[in-house]
């Protein structure tokens, strides 16, 4: 199923984009029908130097290039990516599979994170004083500069918003980017740096390269001068090796077991229903969804019956507009994953109140929100990502409990805490561990605020997107101090032994009187 949106026209400029000059090409999948939908270039480890050169190069007048006047060209690229949204929600579900609700959600964060560092960046990028060594005879500057070349590598779940969410940040501190994104989901990625070079960004600022993860993927991590990256765990772990190994920095945003805590005192019906987004929003492949959900035993049974209701509410069906609540998984792999899991618990005692099948008579890739019950640590949905519809509810008797359990896990990347009386569920909430907590909400109310950094702890990564942090990452700081006098070096004709006293006498006194 191919969008109308997709012409032949738009796929050549598309393929355009691509740095690749071996002939090499792939066929990626319609998700929807399971047929082709597109024929891309793939780079080969050559092609990623060339973008990396050509990339280099750009960057150096870039760099040069006053902030506000930077700043243009996102300002630009914000309003186009506002008009062309049918288009990008097209790709988006083409290549992915997901319902149109979320395929809008995806294209809004880019267009948020533009406009916040649009206001933001001068402040951020600008010169600032620091205290010098001594007052009046020594100034210190920090400056911000850019790393030089980015490499970003994007995943498949959210193309669109893990590519440009990203990119645009280190494109306006000033380095100039290599993208990578999932082999399967390229299209929605590469019309946006279609509409980022027609909004004006200089040419060859920004490359994309598509090929194999581990081999030109590698290629990357291996010559990029920074690394952004969003994935798994296992992955994560292995760029993190391999940039630490050239001692450059990176970005990494991995997997996540996230919890729900479902207080005593929560409205149920409306709590089930914001639960029911939270867990299966893009077919719970959300890197922040919610798979565990603890409910206090007084209303466990009443909360199971009223989530079980709104889950099998959800509508789900294979088209380009509104209808659907629910969409497809993206690929064979993701259903095959999914299906392990759920039977896995099935066989192993778990109960399951509702779903838990693969539904082929929508497309090939779809399967039924699933809840389950019963789930004991030796099942898979226990502790492992299953990264599909499927949530298990477990019940609790004390908040300490409900603590414990949530943070029962090597991850940490989001969690969510439900309860009416809202301080009593931001004290259990600020227990949680994890990079992004949400009262009353799933994951939108921590995610999409852009001024607050969002990332991981423990195995979900390191690092953050969003805010101050989102934008300095993509920047090395560098101080510079001018001395007015000579100071560490005391005159000839005064006895070293007099001017440490003269310095201890002043160190003391700046200390008495605050300028220390």
């Amino acid at each position: 199923m191919r969008p109308a949106a997709l012409t032949d026209e738009l796929l050549d400029r598309l393929r355009a984009r691509v740095t690749a000059e071996s002939g090499t090409t792939y066929t990626t999948t319609a998700v929807f029908s399971g047929g082709e939908l597109a024929t891309l270039p793939e780079s080969t480890t050559a092609d990623v130097h060339t973008a990396y050169e050509r990339a280099a190069r750009a960057q150096r007048q870039w760099a040069a290039t006053p902030v506000e006047q930077r700043l243009a060209v996102f300002e630009r690229f914000h309003d186009l990516l506002l008009r062309d949204r049918d288009t990008v929600a097209d790709l988006i579900q083409a290549e992915t599979g997901k319902a149109r609700r979320d395929a809008f959600e995806e294209l809004c964060e880019p267009a948020l994170v533009a406009s916040y560092y649009v206001r933001k960046a001068p402040k951020l990028l600008r010169p600032h004083r620091r205290a010098g060594l001594m007052p009046g005879v020594v100034t210190a500057t920090e400056l911000r500069v850019p790393k030089g070349v980015v490499g970003i590598i994007s995943p498949w779940n959210y193309p669109f918003t893990l590519a440009l969410g990203d990119l645009v940040p280190a494109l306006i501190a000033g380095n100039a980017v290599v993208l990578m994104p999932d082999r399967q989901t390229a299209l929605s990625p590469l019309y946006g740096v279609d509409l980022l070079y027609r909004a004006g960004l200089p040419a060859d600022l920004l490359q994309v390269v598509l090929g194999d993860g581990p081999v030109v993927g590698g290629a990357v991590v291996d010559t990029c001068d920074y690394v952004g990256f969003t994935g798994s765990t296992r992955t994560g772990t292995l760029i993190a090796e391999r940039a630490g190994k050239r001692l450059i920095g990176c970005s990494l945003e991995l997997g996540g077991k996230n919890p729900m805590v479902v207080l005593d005192d929560v409205r149920i019906a409306a709590t089930a229903k914001q639960a029911a987004r939270a867990c299966f929003a893009n077919a719970g492949q959300l890197c922040i969804s919610i798979e565990r959900i603890y409910v206090h035993d007084s209303i466990f049974d009443a909360f199971a019956e009223a989530f079980v209701a709104e889950s099998g509410r959800i509508a789900m069906k294979a088209g380009f507009d509104y209808a659907a609540g629910m969409g497809s998984l993206t690929s064979q792999r993701a259903l095959k994953t999914v299906a392990e899991h759920v039977d896995d618990a099935r066989a192993k005692g778990a109960t399951v109140l509702t779903g838990g099948r693969p539904r082929p008579d929508l497309g090939p890739y779809f399967y039924e929100p699933t809840v389950l019950t019963d789930v004991t640590p030796e099942m898979l949905p226990h502790a492992a990502e299953t990264f599909g519809p499927v949530v298990s509810l477990y019940p609790y008797a004390t908040d300490d409990e409900a603590v414990a359990l949530a943070n029962q896990t090597d991850y940490g990347l989001n969690a969510s805490v439900f309860g009416r009386n809202r301080a009593r569920a931001t004290r259990v909430a600020e227990r949680l561990r994890a990079g992004t907590v949400n009262v009353n909400d799933g994951y939108a109310s921590a995610y999409g605020s852009i001024d607050a950094p969002m990332g991981g702890m423990g195995s979900s990564g390191l690092g953050r997107r969003h805010g101050a942090d989102g934008l300095l990452k993509y920047t090395e700081a560098q101080t510079v101090g001018t001395q007015r006098i000579a100071l560490l070096t005391p005159p000839a004709w005064v006895p070293y032994g007099l001017y440490t006293k003269v310095m201890t006498a002043s160190l003391r006194l700046m200390r008495r009187l605050g300028i220390r």
